[in-house]
């Protein structure tokens, strides 16, 4: 005997959570009023960029980098592009991330790129140390 249920609604509300968050002071290791919009999220990619994924028990799996796992080898441009396009593409308040450029030191890569978010686009920029 197959249960009888009502029919679906239509109307279901998104509820889009506000990105009004603690502001991190990074210089002086504290937590120094709130931040909100385009601010609140250079502080969000800076968190995301700096976590290991699968490191800390306290964030799921989808939060974080892969980076530490960057050898030096032919393709490390397109790799370190992937792993941090692959994290940040994990926040849904970031729409895009593009326009890589690559700087090479002896062990490590800077690469800099542009965020698309819905407050708005920013460039960063993260250095990645690389094992041999």
């Amino acid at each position: 005997m197959t249960p009888e249920t009502g029919e679906l609604k239509n109307n279901v509300d998104i509820i889009v959570y506000p990105t009004k968050t603690y502001a991190l002071d990074m210089f002086s290791d504290r937590i120094s009023g709130f931040t909100d919009g385009i601010s609140a999220m250079r502080q969000a990619v800076y968190k995301i960029l700096m976590t290991e994924r699968f490191k800390h028990i306290i964030y799921s799996f989808n939060y974080g980098t892969e980076l530490d796992k960057v050898m030096d080898n032919l393709y490390v441009y397109a790799l370190v592009e992937q792993y941090i396009t692959d994290a940040l593409m994990q926040d849904e308040r970031i729409t895009a991330v593009y326009d890589f450029k690559f700087k090479r030191n002896k062990n490590s890569l800077s690469a800099s790129f542009t965020v698309d978010t819905d407050e708005g686009s920013f460039e960063t920029h993260k250095e990645v140390e690389l094992s041999v």
